[in-house]
């Protein structure tokens, strides 16, 4: 058994540009699916999503942003969505093998019975609150006073 080294960017092309195909495909179908519609350009170059329209609001804007990011393949989002309005950001947390919403929360807002507040700030992503796994990236709102 041995080592060969290529070139990186030497490859096919079309393979590559197929690929940024389907994963862009993909993302816009996750938009329609999760209610975003599609008002958003959507380009994928390797792992880098670049993401250009206007949300309604934070909450949705940042949605689409973890909707684009966690699809398989994606490894950065850059955006341009203008909301229209300035909202608190929420954090974002990646999760690690072991987390459950419950010590995230713990974390995050040093409550771990604010798990509801995580799990309803990822819907419609999230649709049970147990099924979360490591390299997701989950919306964290901060918490009303």
């Amino acid at each position: 058994m041995g080592v060969f080294k290529f070139i990186k960017d030497a490859g096919e092309k079309a393979v590559q540009q197929a690929a940024d195909k389907a994963r862009e495909d993909e993302i816009n179908k996750a938009f329609k699916r999760f209610g975003f519609g599609t008002p958003f350009k959507v380009k994928v170059e390797d792992d880098v999503v670049h993401i250009k329209g206007e949300a309604p609001d934070q909450e949705t804007k940042e949605k689409v942003i973890l909707t684009a990011g966690n699809v398989a393949g994606i490894g950065e989002v850059h955006e341009e969505i203008d909301t229209g309005s300035k909202e608190d950001e929420a954090t974002f947390h990646t999760v690690e093998k072991g987390d459950t919403l419950s010590k995230i929360a713990k974390a995050v807002y040093g409550d771990a019975m604010k798990y509801p507040v995580i799990f309803e700030a990822n819907k419609p992503m999230l649709t049970d609150p147990d099924l979360i796994y490591p390299g997701q990236v989950l919306r964290c709102p901060k918490l009303d006073d």
